[in-house]
C-alpha cells in the first residue's frame, strides 16, 4: 500500500454545484438551492470537525461572465476566502454542466472562451490563496455528452450529437489546463468520469460483445485526454493527472435492461474496476463521487471504503474518496429533497442537521484508515504530511 499524498484528508466532501439548464429551459443553481454559496465557511468548518479538510466545490461560470469578456467574481470570492480562512483545500469545478447563455457550445468560440475563463479564475485563486491549486476543468464529459448531446435531458438538449459534444468538451478541458498552467505551473487536475459495468446475457455471445463495447465507452473521454484516441484533439499523457471516477449504486446494469442489484452474481466488485483503471492509465486514482440515498448511505459508504482498501492493498495508488453530494439537495427534475448527504438542508440559526448514522460510519471508517496509515512508512509532500484526522477517529 502506498500512502495518499494529493489531498489533505482521505475523505472529501463534494458540494453539488450543477448549474445547467434543464430541457424545459429552467437553469439550476444547486449552490444557491442548498444555501452553500452563502454558508460556505460554516459548511467547511462543519466538515473539518469531522475530519474532512478537502472538498470539491464549484464556480458558476454563467454568473461570473454575464457579459462577454467581463468577469464578476462576487459569487465566487466569498467561497474562495472562506476556504482560505478555514484552511480547507478545494478542488474547484470550473464547468459543472453550465455555461453562459451568450456562448454557443457547438462553436469554436466555446473552447476559446472557456480557456480564457479558466485562466482568469486561476489568476484570482493564485492571487488570493497562493497554495497549490486543484481543478476539475469539465465535470463528467462522458455523462454530459450523453445527457446533453444524445438524449436531450440537459443542455444543450441535443439528439445524435453526443460524439461531437464529447470532443468539444475534451478540447475545452485541454485548453483550460494549458491556460491554467500558464498562470501556475504547480496546478493539479482531476477528472470526474462515471465508472460503470455493463454486462450481456450469459447465453448470448453477441449480446455480451455488444455490452463489452458499450462498457468500454466509459474510457473514451479519458483516452482522448491522454492522446490514446484521436490525438488530433490535442490530448497528451500530461492531461491526465489524478484520474477521478464517479461510482454510485446504479452504475452497473444489463445492456438494454435493468440495474444489476448489489450482491447479484453479475455485480462486479469495485476493487476490480479500480484495478482496471489504474492499470489502463498508470495514474493515481480517486473516487471523485460516491454516495447513496436515505438508509443506504452508511452501508454503501462501508462497502466503498472496503473495496478501496482492497484495491490499495493490490497496489492501486488511491488518493481519496469524495462523498457526493455532502449536503442533501433538491432533485434536478422535480425539486424533491434527495436525502444523500452527511448534512441536511440549512435550518434555523444557520445550522444543518447531521445524518447521525452517516456520521458514525464516517468516524468508524476514519478510525480504520488511521490504523492502516500508521502501518505505512511516513512520507511527506509539498503541502505537509498526509494524515487521517485524529479528531475524526474519536
Amino acid at each position: 500500500m502506498r500512502e495518499p499524498t494529493a489531498f489533505n484528508s482521505f475523505f472529501l466532501g463534494g458540494f453539488e454545484c450543477s448549474s445547467h439548464r434543464r430541457a424545459d429551459g429552467v437553469r439550476l443553481d444547486l449552490l444557491r438551492a442548498t444555501c452553500h454559496d452563502e454558508a460556505s465557511e460554516t459548511d467547511y468548518l462543519e466538515l473539518q470537525r469531522r475530519g474532512i479538510r478537502t472538498v470539491r466545490d464549484g464556480l458558476r461560470w454563467h454568473l461570473i461572465e454575464r457579459e462577454p469578456g467581463n468577469y464578476d467574481w462576487s459569487s465566487f470570492l466569498p467561497m474562495l476566502r472562506a476556504a482560505d480562512a478555514t484552511g480547507t483545500q478545494v478542488v474547484w469545478d470550473l464547468c459543472h454542466y453550465g455555461w453562459p447563455d451568450h456562448i454557443d457550445i457547438f462553436s469554436p468560440e466555446f473552447v476559446e472562451r472557456f480557456a480564457r475563463f479558466a485562466e482568469a479564475a486561476a489568476r484570482v485563486i493564485h492571487d488570493e490563496i497562493g497554495s497549490v491549486p486543484y481543478f476539475c476543468p469539465v465535470n463528467e464529459i462522458s455523462y454530459w455528452s450523453w445527457a446533453g448531446g444524445d438524449t436531450g435531458r440537459i443542455n444543450p438538449c441535443a439528439s445524435g450529437l453526443g460524439g461531437e459534444l464529447k470532443r468539444i468538451l475534451v478540447r475545452a478541458a485541454i485548453a483550460a489546463m494549458d491556460a491554467i498552467r500558464r498562470v501556475d505551473s504547480r496546478a493539479r487536475f482531476i477528472t470526474a468520469e462515471p465508472l460503470i459495468n455493463v454486462v450481456g446475457y450469459a447465453h448470448d455471445v453477441e449480446h455480451q460483445l455488444e455490452a463489452e463495447r458499450y462498457r468500454l465507452y466509459q474510457f473514451e473521454a479519458l483516452d482522448m485526454l491522454a492522446g490514446i484516441q484521436e490525438p488530433e484533439l490535442g490530448g497528451r499523457p500530461e492531461y491526465l493527472d489524478i484520474v477521478g471516477v464517479n461510482f454510485y449504486p446504479d452504475n452497473q446494469w444489463l445492456l438494454h435492461g435493468p440495474t444489476i442489484p448489489f450482491g447479484d452474481h453479475a455485480y462486479k466488485p469495485l476493487a476490480d474496476m479500480l484495478v482496471e483503471v489504474a492499470q489502463r492509465y498508470n495514474r493515481p486514482v480517486f473516487i471523485s463521487e460516491t454516495g447513496a440515498e436515505r438508509t443506504a448511505r452508511p452501508s454503501w459508504f462501508h462497502y466503498v471504503v472496503a473495496e478501496v482498501v482492497e484495491a490499495m492493498q493490490w497496489g492501486v495508488q488511491l488518493e481519496g474518496i469524495c462523498l457526493y453530494p455532502i449536503i442533501d439537495y433538491p432533485g434536478w427534475e422535480n425539486g424533491r429533497m434527495c436525502d444523500v448527504g452527511l448534512l441536511g438542508p440549512m435550518g434555523e440559526h444557520g445550522r444543518r442537521p447531521v445524518c447521525q448514522r452517516m456520521a458514525d460510519e464516517l468516524a468508524e471508517q476514519s478510525r480504520k484508515l488511521l490504523t492502516l496509515q500508521r502501518e505505512l512508512t511516513s512520507r511527506t509532500y509539498a503541502g505537509g504530511t498526509y494524515a487521517v484526522s485524529e479528531a475524526s477517529s474519536r
